[in-house]
């Protein structure tokens, strides 16, 4: 373990240690609770752009992430879409359920489970093809190879763009966000914002090698 790996091992230790201790962790989970939108926002922005450290680390043996500040902005604003995917998918599961359109009404499992389901079919695909679009588009600024969005998009690997999405939704994404949505609505988009250091390791490791 060299200087850097030990500073980030620290870090992400220091802010686990922040979330378990009662008081830091009533203030930040009460705020976010109350300005849920904002929440979003900041889980993403931290949590979820440590993935795409984590996999540059893999990949390359080191932390230097192009672009990670825009990146890590980008990350928030997709917080805030998942947080109303949320409300929008959890919600119309529960009112299906109620009109008898699904099965199970009173079983939280199966809740959880057709929420997840429904939700990766439609709104995850989108939102991970905007994340690589953002990521292409961000890079290529900085490199200055390129300054448009269709440009961005014709720098996608789709073949492993596909492959990823076939293999993660069913073993991975599906369970995982069955889980989340098991959670009380406080801790769902926190546990979301966890499973994306994930989906930034996906998202990177199955990306087009330069």
């Amino acid at each position: 373990m060299n200087k850097n790996d030990a500073f980030v091992a620290f870090a992400a230790l220091a802010v686990a240690v922040l979330l378990m201790v009662p008081t830091t962790h009533q203030a930040f989970f009460g705020f976010t609770d109350e300005y849920y939108v904002l929440g979003g926002f900041i889980k993403f922005f931290l949590f979820a752009s440590f993935g795409d450290l984590l996999s540059r680390r893999i990949r390359h043996g080191d932390w230097k992430v192009l672009g990670m500040f825009p990146k890590a902005i980008a990350w928030g604003v997709i917080g805030v879409f998942v947080v109303y995917a949320f409300r929008v998918f959890s919600g119309g599961v529960a009112a299906m359920q109620e009109e008898g359109v699904l099965p199970y009404e009173d079983v939280r499992f199966f809740f959880a489970f057709f929420t997840s389901f429904f939700m990766n079919l439609f709104f995850a695909p989108a939102m991970m093809l905007a994340h690589r679009m953002s990521d292409a588009y961000i890079e290529m600024r900085i490199k200055n190879t390129g300054k448009t969005l269709n440009e961005a998009l014709k720098t996608i690997d789709y073949t492993a763009f596909l492959r990823m999405l076939f293999r993660t939704i069913p073993l991975f994404w599906l369970p995982a966000h069955t889980i989340t949505f098991l959670l009380s609505p406080t801790y769902r988009a926190f546990f979301a914002a966890l499973l994306g250091v994930m989906l930034g390791l996906f998202l990177n490791l199955f990306k087009k090698s330069a």
